[in-house]
């Protein structure tokens, strides 16, 4: 990590939280993370910190639009819900739209008792959810938003043939993920379709090229329509972005959403959830 621009260490700070997948280990710190990216502690908290002011002052330009503050206060969330986010790295990202979620929660309902869990996993699918969701389901969550299935659409190899997960392997694991968030809790489920990407941008990325992954719109479509076949409010990013997506939606990485991108994932599940309020 030390020969890697500062550019690049903060991609990755944004995206790879590595107490996630070790919190439970002795030592898993922020003095003993840092230098596994060349930073020392204050450093590497300083970086993170950056990107959670970020999701604060979108969610207040959010907040001072026309109207919008309204459709915050008409979310359907009880003041004491714990509310649990299911993801990859488009959840997992430091401004998210569940962190934006938060604080326009927090700044509108000051002193809410709220418990909100950001649970996405940088590279995770449909997968590698259904592995840890016993763990997920301890906090015994109100709410449920997933936001998952962008990495099953994803390509491994210098001519790959298949995706990570085929359609119908992520048709039964979303089948089945909803049928254990039945089973073993009592939460509203909410589904969220992955965003649309710019495919020129991410065959030229520098992390894409050297892992020797890729993405395509259709395959990321294949995998929205079986999010939007699911009998539970549904969230469609994918056809909020639009195809092709505005680039002032994404990253130059043409994969992970902006700060706007994450706003305008943050303004749609606001919209949605609050009209099923009304």
């Amino acid at each position: 990590m030390s020969q890697m621009t500062p550019e690049q260490i903060s991609f990755f700070l944004q995206f790879i939280h590595l107490e996630k997948l070790f919190g439970n280990f002795p030592g898993a710190s922020d003095q003993n993370i840092a230098p596994i990216f060349g930073l020392d502690a204050v450093r590497y908290q300083q970086i993170r910190d950056g990107f959670k002011e970020n999701a604060r002052v979108a969610a207040e330009a959010m907040l001072a639009e026309p109207d919008f503050a309204d459709l915050v206060d008409r979310l359907p969330f009880a003041s004491d819900s714990t509310i649990l986010a299911v993801g990859d790295s488009v959840t997992d990202d430091d401004q998210s739209w569940l962190e934006i979620l938060r604080h326009l929660l927090n700044i509108r309902r000051p002193g809410n008792q709220m418990q909100i869990i950001n649970a996405g996993v940088s590279g995770d699918s449909t997968t590698h959810v259904i592995s840890r969701f016993s763990e997920l389901t301890s906090s015994e969550p109100d709410w449920i938003l997933f936001m998952i299935g962008l990495n099953d659409a994803r390509r491994h190899g210098s001519a790959p043939e298949k995706t990570l997960v085929s359609l119908d392997e992520t048709g039964k694991n979303l089948d089945e993920l909803r049928r254990f968030a039945i089973a073993q809790t009592k939460a509203e489920l909410v589904w969220m379709t992955p965003p649309t990407l710019i495919e020129q941008k991410v065959s030229e990325f520098w992390l894409f090229n050297a892992m020797q992954t890729c993405w395509t719109n259709t395959d990321v479509d294949a995998v929205a329509q079986l999010i939007k076949q699911l009998p539970d409010q549904v969230v469609d990013v994918n056809s909020t972005f639009g195809l092709p997506p505005s680039p002032e939606l994404l990253l130059e990485d043409g994969l992970h959403p902006s700060l706007e991108g994450q706003k305008v994932i943050a303004g749609a599940l606001v919209e949605t959830l609050a009209g099923r309020a009304s």
